[in-house]
């Protein structure tokens, strides 16, 4: 591939991966709308490993806290801080994984991958989201994130399979219509996809390590670095912003952005 389309791939994937504006739509319109090929399923997989490198380092205190409660959950025990941090949000990824083979198995996916499907669903989960944003009260924070909690969200993320919707958009959501304050509920919804991204990419690297040669390993490595850097840079500025902004702000885009993508398919 040539060198400016990975960096499109990885930038375009590193900056939407965990704004609530759709990662995966995004990606579904680049061959539309510049004329360049699909990058593949290798790609694909190289920039979500940048971006899932990125969520861990940003979230490095509370991940090193998973990790580490992983031998004891293990064993059946989540007695600890880590374990049932590492319990919840293996729990929350249980519903996407689930309805993602279902789309899988039936073919369903291929049939959602339009710009129709994107810009309906830009505009519905935007709705979704101003409502969540605006009732939601602001009484809970992480510490509060029980199992409950974390099916409740994680069926909530696993509507986000549907091109347009956004996983960090709708898993924010959930959070907000459970109480979860803005920056905890964005932070559940990161944190929340490291499980998820790493099922995606056992699930499809396997396949995609076997086929691959030199230039595609290499292609892969640099479309990761970038998607790293596009998405730590990204997720700085938004837990940053949401000190003190609302999510206001990405409604509005998913709105215009909705319209534009429904203009274009009817036209």
């Amino acid at each position: 591939m040539l060198l400016y389309h990975l960096i499109l791939v990885a930038v375009v994937q590193g900056v939407t991966e965990f704004l609530p504006v759709s990662s995966s739509g995004h990606l579904i319109l680049i061959p539309s709308f510049t004329g360049l090929k699909d990058q593949g399923q290798a790609i694909d997989v190289a920039v979500h490993v940048g971006t899932l490198l990125a969520v861990i380092l940003y979230f490095w205190s509370d991940m090193k806290l998973a990790f580490g409660g992983l031998p004891r959950l293990f064993v059946g025990r989540a007695d600890t801080e880590g374990a049932r941090l590492a319990l919840l949000l293996l729990l929350s990824s249980v519903p996407v994984v689930a309805f993602g083979l279902i789309l899988e198995l039936t073919g369903l996916d291929a049939y959602l991958r339009s710009i129709t499907v994107i810009g309906w669903s830009m505009l519905i989960f935007a709705a979704f989201l101003y409502w969540s944003d605006q009732i939601g009260e602001t009484t809970r924070t992480q510490r509060d994130f029980s199992i409950q909690d974390a099916m409740v969200i994680g069926v909530w993320q696993a509507v986000a399979l549907i091109p347009g919707t956004s996983r960090s958009g709708i898993t924010i959501t959930g959070a907000r219509f459970l109480g979860y304050t803005r920056h905890d509920a964005a932070k559940l919804a990161m944190m929340m996809s490291v499980p998820t991204i790493v099922a995606s990419g056992v699930y499809l690297g396997g396949e995609t390590l076997a086929q691959a040669d030199m230039a595609l390993l290499k292609d892969g490595a640099i479309a990761a670095f970038f998607a790293f850097i596009a998405a730590l840079l990204s997720l700085s500025v938004m837990m940053r912003l949401l000190r003190t902004v609302s999510f206001t702000p990405y409604v509005i885009y998913r709105v215009m952005f909705g319209i534009g993508l429904l203009a274009y398919a009817y036209s």
